[in-house]
């Protein structure tokens, strides 16, 4: 069991780290940085005020397995709002042609991949989401932010309230996160989807923690039923 004084200085590393990725992250297109591969197409999308950059070294081990990889460059710093957002991955996926996709996201990103796959998604492009500290259930700490990009996980906001009510595509996702993470005092579990909690405290260095990333894999590489 972690001692206090160790949770609380994971948390203050944690933060630290985000600040720095806030920071010096990358606005940028994928170019060649991953090779094509086999398997199937992954869609990255970043948590609020993030870009791709923050999941770069989760996209380094699903190219490195054969997974092709995308992004939403027009997202940017996905300050839009998640309906907003999840149309733009929409358009992405159809003008594309992709199809099989397994999404992976960080926190406001899997709301936005739940909102595709509920709304957005006729013709059933997106396989499975793999959600990392994903606030499903808000988040109270919104209430002390007055700008309306955070206040949206606000357990009573109405999109988020949709989210949280519908279960309908819980069965395809897949909820990483871990034993503490101050930004969602909630928690990240999801009813009726495969709920994986990993022995890493914080919001932001779970998508760096090395089992993570290997959990995140192996579920990418499942064959959906």
């Amino acid at each position: 069991m972690i001692s206090l004084p160790r949770a609380a200085a994971m948390l203050v590393a944690d933060l630290a780290y985000g600040s720095r990725k806030f920071a010096y992250g990358r606005i940028a297109r994928l170019r060649r940085l991953f090779p094509a591969g086999e398997k199937a197409p992954v869609l990255l999308i970043p948590g609020v005020y993030e870009t791709w950059d923050f999941l770069r070294p989760l996209a380094a081990k699903l190219s490195a397995a054969g997974h092709p990889i995308h992004v939403l460059a027009d997202l940017r710093r996905n300050t839009m709002p998640v309906a907003d957002a999840a149309a733009l991955a929409a358009r992405y996926l159809a003008e594309h042609d992709l199809r099989d996709v397994v999404i992976v996201a960080h926190s406001k990103g899997g709301l936005i991949g739940k909102h595709l796959m509920l709304l957005d998604d006729p013709d059933t492009r997106v396989a499975r989401l793999i959600a990392l500290a994903t606030p499903f259930n808000g988040s109270s700490r919104a209430r002390y932010f007055p700008n309306r990009t955070l206040r949206e996980f606000m357990p009573t906001q109405s999109t988020l309230a949709m989210l949280t009510a519908d279960a309908t595509v819980n069965e395809r996702i897949t909820s990483i996160y871990g034993v503490l993470d101050a930004h969602i005092p909630e928690g990240s579990e999801l009813t009726g989807a495969r709920n994986i909690r990993v022995p890493v405290i914080g919001h932001f260095r779970i998508l760096t923690d090395e089992r993570v990333i290997g959990v995140v894999v192996d579920c990418a590489g499942e064959t959906v039923p």
